[in-house]
């Protein structure tokens, strides 16, 4: 368990579940939990909300011993539009509250994610969002939430992967005290496990490439968000604490830089 700014604790890996939806999302899901997942990431955006709260529900595994994240969309930007998205969220998990609720995108173009921000802060007080933060969100976006809210997110999920190691947000992300959480953590999985960077590194190590790259996520402080509905796969994503990378070994991945893989730009991305 990795220490969030609000004295809360969130675990060291999660899984992430878009496209988890219907009866095989649910199975996919306890599946997941069942594995030894603790860290479930959804979003209304994905649509797969009741889903997820019907695998927490019959996971087994009592709900004090996870940590679900959602979501906030883009068309629920504003500060009334904020509770009612919250609320379609917590309908939708059947929940009582969330562990983690996250502004999904900024819009800048919108420009009222401050607003939705203030209602987050209301719902955090409130108990209903025990933590709360940021996806996608650039350093001028922080710094306006925390100077004209005196709030600082207790996390910012962003792309952040081999080929894009983001060092200068997760500089910022320590300068303020915020959790660097990692979406698309295994970049498009093929073109990692290939890289002849890291197999080299896996064979020496005697694990799996995957492992290898999960493991680079975590020696950076950054919790990574791997998605797979395979139960194999789900097992082998939670294995990357019992070996460590050496300080080379973590530059000649963090190397491999290309840049952003998807269309997530946060200064134009539009998402509602």
């Amino acid at each position: 368990m990795l220490a969030l700014n609000d004295g809360h604790s969130i675990p060291a890996i999660g899984l992430g579940t878009f496209g988890m939806r219907g009866n095989d999302g649910v199975a996919a899901i306890i599946g997941g939990i069942r594995a030894g997942n603790r860290l479930l990431d959804t979003a209304h955006k994905y649509e797969n909300e009741s889903e997820v709260g019907e695998g927490v529900r019959a996971s087994g595994v009592a709900r004090d011993e996870l940590f679900v994240t959602t979501k906030l969309r883009g068309r629920h930007h504003g500060y009334d539009e904020t509770f009612t998205g919250f609320g379609e969220s917590l309908q939708n998990l059947g929940l009582d509250y969330v562990d983690l609720y996250l502004i999904h995108w900024p819009l800048p173009g919108v420009d009222r994610f401050v607003d939705s921000w203030r209602a987050m802060i209301e719902l955090r007080d409130q108990g209903l969002a025990r933590s709360i933060g940021v996806s996608n969100f650039t350093a001028e976006h922080l710094r306006r939430l925390i100077d004209e809210t005196g709030i600082t997110p207790a996390v910012n999920q962003i792309e952040m992967h081999p080929h894009f190691p983001q060092r200068t947000m997760r500089e910022l992300h320590d300068s303020l005290g915020i959790l660097t959480e990692s979406w698309g953590p295994l970049a498009t999985q093929k073109s990692l496990i290939t890289d002849p960077v890291i197999t080299a590194v896996a064979r020496s190590k005697r694990v799996s490439p995957t492992r290898i790259v999960l493991r680079w996520h975590v020696q950076l402080g950054a919790v990574p968000i791997p998605k797979s509905a395979d139960p194999q796969r789900q097992r082998e994503n939670l294995e990357a604490f019992d070996f460590e990378l050496s300080a080379d070994e973590m530059a000649a991945i963090s190397a491999l830089e290309s840049g952003r893989l998807w269309d997530g730009d946060p200064e134009i991305h539009e998402e509602f």
